[in-house]
C-alpha cells in the first residue's frame, strides 16, 4: 500500500511503501486496551503505604483494664479501630506490572497504526530535522497538520537534537526515537508524524 510523503509544513513531496501487516489491519479495539492497561500498569510507580498495627509507634499496654468500665474492651492504643492505630488492608509498596505476551504488544501498536491511518492522522514526514532549536518554528509548521496532540517518531535510537528541543516547550508535542513509540502516546495523539528515515526501522521492529 502507498502514503502520501510530505514536508514538515505537510507539502506532498512524494509517497512511500508501507506493509499492509502493519498499517493496513482491521481495527481491534480490545487487543489495543489490553496494551494500553499493560502499558499503563507498568508505569504506576507502586510506592503508595501505611502503617499496618505492627508498624504503628505506641504501646502493647492495654488502655484500660478488661470489665467494669463500661467501655467496649480494648487491647492496645495501636489497634485498627482507635485513633491514629494502624490501618487493615490498606495499600503497600508492590509492582502493579502485568504480563502481556510480546506478540499482543506488537499486534497492538500495529493495530494502533492502522487506526491512525484510517482516520487520516498518520501522517509520513520526509525530514523532521530542524536548523536551530526553535520552539516557535515548530509550531508553525505543526499547525499545517492540524491542531491537538502530536507525537513525533523519529531517528533510531536518538530523536533529533534540535527536534527535541523545540518540542520540549512546545505544549502537547511529544517527539521519541522509534524504541520509543508506543501505543498509548500514538492513540492519544490527534496527529502522529513519522519520519521518512524512522519508517523502515519501525517496521523492522514490527515485524
Amino acid at each position: 500500500m502507498k502514503a502520501d510523503l510530505v514536508s514538515l509544513e505537510n507539502q506532498v513531496v512524494g509517497e512511500v511503501s508501507l506493509s499492509e501487516a502493519i498499517f493496513g489491519l482491521e481495527a481491534r479495539e480490545d487487543i489495543v486496551k489490553r496494551v494500553i492497561d499493560w502499558q499503563r500498569a507498568k508505569a504506576r510507580s507502586g510506592t503508595h503505604s501505611v502503617k499496618t498495627v505492627g508498624e504503628v509507634s505506641g504501646s502493647n499496654k492495654k488502655p484500660f483494664k478488661q470489665k467494669g468500665t463500661g467501655n467496649a474492651r480494648q487491647g492496645n492504643a495501636r489497634g485498627v479501630q482507635r485513633r491514629g492505630g494502624g490501618v487493615a488492608h490498606g495499600p503497600q509498596v508492590r509492582s502493579h506490572e502485568t504480563s502481556l505476551q510480546k506478540k499482543v504488544r506488537k499486534l497492538g501498536m500495529r493495530h494502533a497504526l492502522s487506526i491512525k491511518l484510517a482516520a487520516g492522522a498518520l501522517h509520513f514526514v520526509d525530514s523532521v530535522e530542524m536548523k536551530q532549536p526553535k520552539t516557535a518554528e515548530l509550531v508553525k509548521a505543526l499547525a499545517n497538520f492540524g491542531g491537538g496532540r502530536f507525537f513525533l517518531i523519529d531517528g533510531a535510537s536518538i530523536a533529533s537534537k534540535n527536534l527535541k528541543l523545540s518540542a520540549a516547550s512546545a505544549i502537547n508535542t511529544c517527539v521519541v526515537p522509534v524504541i520509543g513509540a508506543n501505543v498509548y502516546d500514538i492513540i492519544r495523539s490527534d496527529h502522529v508524524l513519522i519520519s521518512k528515515d524512522a519508517l523502515p526501522l519501525l517496521e523492522e521492529r514490527l515485524k
